[in-house]
């Protein structure tokens, strides 16, 4: 056995033994976007603390918290806080919760985070579903060696983010009335914002947004076979010939403003997913 499946099973064990939910659907809310809890009917909170071999958050506005229940219908477990490259963690660390979120069943990962806009037809308060990224991290969740019982040694990532799942948000956008922009991620390791000359090149590279996070989530969650939808929340305008100062409060205020048509959007994505 290897030490991630040993340490896989034991937080597994751990949670199995204080919630009987078993959960299909695994949500990650990313900066600003812990709202979405509000609408589980939840029935077991963890803290990260106290399950083995969790890192900790430490970036304002994530709890820190594995939230249990049902939401539209179905057992799903929410990560109240994400875990970053740019804490001190490994890849390793930050992308185990979704290790665990598969050993306990689930198959459909939703993800989100607040990023930096690039696309100039984007604007603050934006929602964006990435359809596909770029992993400027410099480090990937799978180097080292590879535990075949948990996925393949070279994975592949031609459809990273389900296009069934897209179409699916799209209608339900659509149904409800909200706009959705669709673009490319990209993942840096952080923590400081990017300078003009990086937020040229960013873009010119393909890239129509730009945060910390996501991406190494979504290579472990394809690694195990798992679908991922992910979203963006447009928190600051990166364009480089008009660039202004931006700071923590005022990404978070953006995303809180904006979290309440994610939350509808994602909800509804759970309420008609067939699992």
């Amino acid at each position: 056995m290897s030490d991630l499946r040993q340490q896989m099973d034991d937080a597994v064990a751990y949670i199995r033994a204080h919630t009987t939910v078993e959960p299909v659907v695994g949500i990650i809310l990313g900066t600003g976007l812990g709202g979405l809890v509000q609408e589980i009917d939840v029935t077991t909170v963890l803290e990260y603390r106290d399950i083995p071999h969790f890192p900790i958050s430490t970036v304002e506005s994530h709890e820190g918290r594995l939230v249990f229940g049902t939401l539209g219908g179905k057992p799903v477990m929410a990560m109240q806080g994400r875990f970053h490259y740019y804490e001190g963690y490994t890849l390793r660390q930050v992308t185990f919760p979704v290790r665990v979120m598969h050993a306990l069943g689930v198959r459909d990962l939703l993800i989100s985070n607040a990023a930096g806009g690039m696309n100039p037809v984007f604007r603050r308060g934006d929602i964006m579903i990435i359809y596909d990224h770029i992993n400027l991290i410099g480090d990937n969740p799978l180097i080292g060696p590879n535990d075949d019982t948990l996925g393949p040694r070279f994975p592949d990532m031609s459809e990273a983010y389900c296009e069934a799942s897209i179409e699916l948000a799209e209608q339900v956008a659509l149904d409800a009335h909200i706009a959705l922009r669709k673009g490319v991620f990209v993942a840096v390791a952080g923590p400081n914002l990017e300078t003009r000359a990086e937020y040229r090149f960013l873009r010119a590279i393909g890239a129509d947004a730009v945060g910390m996070s996501t991406v190494p989530e979504n290579i472990v969650a394809v690694h195990m076979g798992m679908k991922v939808l992910a979203f963006s929340i447009i928190t600051d305008e990166c364009f480089p010939d008009a660039l202004e100062p931006v700071d923590v409060p005022a990404i978070i205020k953006i995303a809180n403003e904006t979290e309440p048509l994610l939350r509808e959007i994602m909800k509804g994505v759970i309420e008609r997913l067939q699992v």
